[in-house]
């Protein structure tokens, strides 16, 4: 499937790989494109140094949905690194992590403030599990968008990110365990120091809803006709390596891959100087490993989109970047 097919019949595009390649400039005219075509189209950055409202040239507000000037049907959204747990409800109904209720009598008790941290930790790589909830909000919550297009992270924090609903499907499975025990302990010494009706503790119930978002999340995400990554590098021999190691996690995680984006070529011209014949010789050797590997051996269907003068951002250089992309 090409790249103008997934964006007018997918769910879920994710754009990713080595920093500085062009992900959000691919991500953000890919979008452009696919809103000017006809789909409500919601952009999200996942990656904690956000570039996505520089490249759309607007200030977009961390955590709040943002509509597009001058693109009906478009929304753009930078996850919010510094966001608390207790606002991502839309899975459950509920805040994911819940601290349990201690009576002030037990408070006192010795080690009854370190239960109560265990009980309402959050798991590592924090940035990660933000973004992971919020690809899980949009994919296991009814939402009004068409298409959803994910830029992510450069490739360390991608491939972290990928392993997270395995990851955090078993903290979940863990934490589960321990929260049982924890809550049936407490529960009985709360009965010796406490009378009266007690409130319900639904924390064992958040965590099951959200283990089971994370479970039916990844069939989505390893489902070829909802979702596809797209992998953006350059022709360099650290970008084809790097490169390699995303496609390898990619398979791993069964995540659909069709298409590769080599971005920033030199043009084959006459006028080049001597240091831009240079570079050009480099990627023409660098392009040939990456056609032979990416596009013979694996089968993707390889882009290439040439240096631009300029810098591309904002709504004119984006869409003519997008033209290119699609063409």
């Amino acid at each position: 499937m090409n790249l103008s097919e997934m964006l007018l019949k997918l769910k879920i595009i994710m754009f990713g790989g080595k920093g500085g390649v062009g992900k959000t400039t691919c991500a953000s005219s890919s979008a452009i494109w696919a809103a000017e075509h006809g789909r409500n189209t919601l952009i999200i950055s996942t990656d904690p140094a956000h570039s996505l409202g520089d490249s759309l040239g607007i200030a977009l507000p961390p955590g709040e949905p943002t509509k597009i000037p001058g693109v009906e049907g478009l929304t753009a959204l930078e996850i919010d690194p510094k966001a608390d747990m207790s606002e991502y409800k839309g899975l459950t109904g509920m805040s994911p992590v819940e601290r349990m209720e201690i009576p002030d009598i037990m408070g006192e008790l010795p080690m009854m403030e370190d239960l109560q941290d265990i009980t309402s930790m959050s798991p590592p790589g924090i940035d990660e599990v933000f973004a992971l909830l919020k690809v899980l909000e949009f994919i296991e919550t009814d939402h009004d968008y068409d298409l959803v297009i994910f830029d992510t992270a450069p490739t360390g924090h991608t491939l972290r990110f990928l392993s997270l609903p395995e990851t955090l499907s078993g903290w979940i499975g863990k934490l589960l365990k321990l929260r049982l025990k924890l809550g049936n302990l407490m529960g009985m010494m709360k009965s010796l120091f406490t009378s009266g009706e007690k409130k319900k503790d639904n924390s064992l119930e958040v965590l099951e809803r959200l283990k089971d978002s994370i479970i039916r999340a990844r069939d989505d995400l390893t489902n070829p006709m909802i979702n596809s990554f797209v992998v953006v590098m350059i022709a360099e021999e650290m970008a084809i390596s790097e490169t390699g190691r995303l496609l390898n996690e990619l398979l791993k995680y069964n995540i659909p891959i069709s298409n590769i984006v080599v971005n920033q070529l030199y043009l084959d011209e006459e006028d080049l100087c001597d240091f831009c014949q240079s570079r050009r010789k480099m990627q023409a050797s660098n392009l040939l490993k990456i056609q032979k590997v990416f596009r013979d051996k694996l089968g993707k269907e390889l882009i290439e989109i040439p240096l631009f003068r300029g810098e591309i951002r904002e709504y004119d250089n984006l869409k003519i970047f997008g033209e290119q992309l699609i063409k």
